[in-house]
C-alpha cells in the first residue's frame, strides 16, 4: 500500500501556545523557506527513502492568516490557496499559490503522490455567520461560496445541527458547517463540492484527509468524495475514536460502504500504552490489536499526529521507534508523522531509523499476519506470510535481551537475514524453525526484522508529469480573460526539454463573431514558446512545446471582442517538474 509522510507538525512556543512551522515571516526566523519550499526540497530523498505519498496541511487561508497558529484548520477562504489579500497576508501560513501547485509538481515528478488535508466541519473568520471574500480584483467582496447564519448550526437564524456520525463526539470549533439542514437546501453542500473540485484540479491532487468526520453528517462526506473529480480517488477520515468497532461502523455500516479509509486511533492507543509503560506493558496485547486487526485494507496507522504529539495523554513520549517498528512491518497503510522523522530543529530526527523500516516495509512486508510468540510479557513475534515473508520480533523489556525460537513459513534449513543490521545471519532448523536473540529496549531500538537473504534494491525516482487546471472568473483568485489587456492566467515549474501541453475551455457566453481568447506560454526571459487563439466554436486543439530551460513559464491569456465582464475559463496545463528545487 506504501508509506505516507504526514508532512505538518507544531512546536509549543511561549506560554504552551501551540505554533506550526517556521515560516520566513516571523521575527525570530527571518530565513526561514516558505514550509511549500522546503518541501519541494526534500521530495526527491522523501522518494530515495521509500515514500510513496506525501500529505500536505489544509492549504486555504484561515482566520489567523499567516499567523504562528495558523494551522490551517481554522477554514476562512475555500478558494484562497495563497492568492488573496485576506486576514492581513497573501500567503497562507505555509507559502503562496505558486509555491503550492510547483512543490506538487515538484513532488509528482519525483514519483510520489500528494493528498490534500480536506476541512469541511467548521469554518472561521466570519462576521456572526456571515463570510464575504474578495474576488479577482482584490476589491469587491463578490468572491465564491459566500456563506450566511442559515449555513451553520446554532440558534436561529443559525440551523439544527446535521445528524452527524457521532453526536456524543461532536465538538464546536469556530462556526459549525451544516450540510443537511442549511438553507437554502443543498446550498452548502453543493458548494463543498465545487470547491473540493477545484482544489483538486487546480493543485493535481491525488487524494484526501476528511478532517473530523465524527463531526460530520455520513451524507456529506460520501456524496463530496464519489462526486466530480473526487470520485474514485484515496480518502482517509480523521474518525477520533479508539473503539476498533466504532471505527468499522463508520467506514463500512454508516453509509460510507467502503468509500473512505480510517486512521487507526485504536492501534495508536495500543502503541502509546506499550511504549510509554515499556516493561510494564503486556506485550501479548499486540495480538489482535488495533482496527487493523478487523479491516488492514481500510486502516491507516500511525505513532502520533500534529494533534497527540503535543497533547498530554494522547502522545507517544519514549520508544517511538519501536511503535513505528510495529506500524511499518504490520499490516494497514502507515503514516509518518513528520516531526518524528526529521532532524530540523524542533523535530524528533528518527528519519536514520525510520528510512530503515521503511524499506523493510516496501520490500519485505507483504501479506497476511501470523502470530508466531504471543502470550508474552515482554516480546511479541509476528510473520507476515507474503513472499519473500518477514518474521518480526519486538522486546518491550529495558533491561533483558530474550532468546526465542518460533516456528516459521520459510521451510526447514533457509538462510535468513536481519535486515534491521542488529543480528547476525540465522538458518531455520529441520523444522522451519528460527533461532534468534531479541535486544534489550534502548529507547526503542529492540525489534528485529528476518526475511530470505538477497534483498537490497535501493529506490529510485520515477519522473511523472503534473495537470493542474487554472480557473479564471471574477469571483475566483484569478480574473477572467480581457479584452485588450494581457492577464496571467498562471505560472509552472518545468523541467527543460519536458513537454507542454496547454487546453483552452472558454466560457463563451455572450461572444460575438470574430471574439477569441490568444493563449501564450512564455519562459522566463519572456520570449512565446507557443501560441493559440480559440473562437467562440475553439477546436479541440492543445498547445504543445517543450521547455528550453528548467523554472517558471507564464501563461498569458489576451482577449479580442469579448464582452465587457470578460471570459471565465478553464485552462488545463500538463507538464513535468523538476526533481530537485532550484533557485
Amino acid at each position: 500500500m506504501g508509506v505516507l509522510l504526514h508532512a505538518h507538525y507544531r512546536l509549543m512556543g511561549p506560554n504552551g501556545q501551540k505554533i506550526v512551522m517556521p515560516a520566513p515571516l516571523d521575527k525570530d526566523t527571518p530565513h526561514a523557506p516558505w514550509w511549500w519550499d522546503h518541501l519541494a526540497s526534500q521530495a526527491a530523498d522523501f522518494q530515495r527513502c521509500g515514500f510513496t505519498a506525501v500529505l500536505l496541511p489544509p492549504a486555504s487561508k484561515t482566520a489567523s492568516g499567516a499567523a504562528p497558529d495558523a494551522d490551517g484548520y481554522g477554514l476562512y477562504d475555500p478558494y484562497d490557496i495563497g492568492s488573496k489579500n485576506q486576514f492581513f497576508n497573501i500567503p497562507t501560513r505555509f507559502g503562496d499559490h505558486e509555491r503550492l501547485r510547483r512543490m506538487i509538481g515538484i513532488m509528482h515528478a519525483c514519483g510520489l503522490d500528494v493528498y490534500a488535508d480536506v476541512v469541511m466541519h467548521q469554518y472561521d473568520g466570519g462576521n456572526n455567520g456571515t463570510y464575504r471574500y474578495l474576488g479577482a480584483d482584490g476589491k469587491r467582496l463578490n468572491g465564491r461560496f459566500a456563506k450566511h447564519p442559515s449555513c451553520f448550526a446554532g440558534a436561529p437564524p443559525r440551523v439544527p445541527v446535521d445528524p452527524v456520525a457521532n453526536p456524543v463526539g461532536n465538538f464546536g470549533f469556530g462556526d459549525m458547517a451544516s450540510y443537511i439542514n442549511s438553507t437554502p437546501k443543498g446550498y452548502m453542500l453543493n458548494g463543498a463540492i465545487e470547491a473540493a473540485d477545484w482544489l483538486t484540479r487546480t493543485l493535481g491532487v491525488q487524494g484526501y484527509r476528511i478532517d473530523d468526520v465524527k463531526g460530520m453528517a455520513v451524507q456529506a462526506v460520501r456524496q463530496t468524495l464519489d462526486s466530480d473529480s473526487m470520485a474514485g480517488r484515496f480518502a482517509v477520515g480523521e474518525y477520533f475514536d479508539g473503539d476498533p468497532s466504532a471505527l468499522h461502523w463508520w467506514v463500512w455500516n454508516s453509509g460510507m460502504g467502503g468509500r473512505c479509509n480510517a486512521f487507526d486511533f485504536t492501534l495508536h492507543w495500543t502503541i502509546q500504552d506499550m511504549c510509554n509503560n515499556n516493561s510494564r506493558w503486556w506485550m501479548g496485547g499486540l495480538q489482535g490489536a488495533g482496527y487493523i486487526a478487523v479491516d488492514p485494507m481500510n486502516a491507516v496507522t500511525f505513532v502520533d499526529n500534529p494533534d497527540t504529539d503535543l497533547s498530554f495523554g494522547e502522545n507517544v513520549i519514549w520508544n517511538k521507534i519501536l511503535g513505528y517498528a510495529l506500524i511499518l512491518t504490520a499490516e494497514g497503510y502507515p503514516a509518518v508523522y513528520y516531526k518524528d522523522y526529521s532532524t530540523d530543529p524542533g523535530c524528533y530526527g528518527l528519519k536514520p531509523y525510520l528510512d530503515n523500516l521503511i524499506w523493510i516495509h516496501e520490500n519485505l512486508a507483504f501479506g497476511p499476519t501470523l502470530t508466531r510468540w504471543g502470550n508474552d510479557p515482554q516480546v511479541y513475534v509476528f510473520e507476515r506470510q507474503g513472499y519473500p515473508g518477514l518474521l518480526v520480533a519486538l522486546n518491550n523489556d529495558q533491561g533483558n535481551s530474550y532468546t526465542r525460537t518460533v516456528q516459521s513459513s520459510f521451510g526447514p534449513n533457509v538462510e535468513l537475514h536481519d535486515y534491521t543490521g542488529k543480528h547476525g545471519d540465522i538458518w531455520t532448523d529441520g523444522q522451519g524453525r528460527a533461532t534468534f536473540t531479541i535486544p534489550r529496549n534502548n529507547n526503542g531500538q529492540s525489534y528485529l526484522c528476518f526475511s530470505r537473504t538477497g534483498y537490497a534494491q535501493a529506490f529510485s525516482l520515477k519522473q511523472r508529469p503534473t495537470t493542474q487546471i487554472f480557473f479564471g472568473a471574477a469571483d475566483l483568485d484569478t480574473g477572467p480573460a480581457e479584452n485588450g489587456g494581457q492577464v496571467q492566467a498562471g505560472r509552472i515549474w518545468c523541467q527543460d526539454g519536458t513537454a507542454i501541453d496547454a487546453k483552452l475551455k472558454p466560457d463563451t457566453s455572450g461572444w460575438s463573431a470574430g471574439a477569441e481568447i490568444v493563449v501564450d506560454i512564455l519562459d522566463r526571459q519572456g520570449k512565446v514558446l507557443a501560441s493559440h487563439a480559440y473562437g467562440a466554436k475553439p477546436a479541440n486543439q492543445q498547445i504543445k512545446t517543450k521547455a528550453n530551460q528548467s523554472g517558471w513559464f507564464t501563461l498569458r491569456m489576451t482577449g479580442r471582442g469579448l464582452p465587457a465582464t470578460g471570459a471565465a475559463y478553464e485552462l488545463t496545463v500538463t507538464y513535468t517538474g523538476t526533481q530537485e528545487l532550484a533557485s
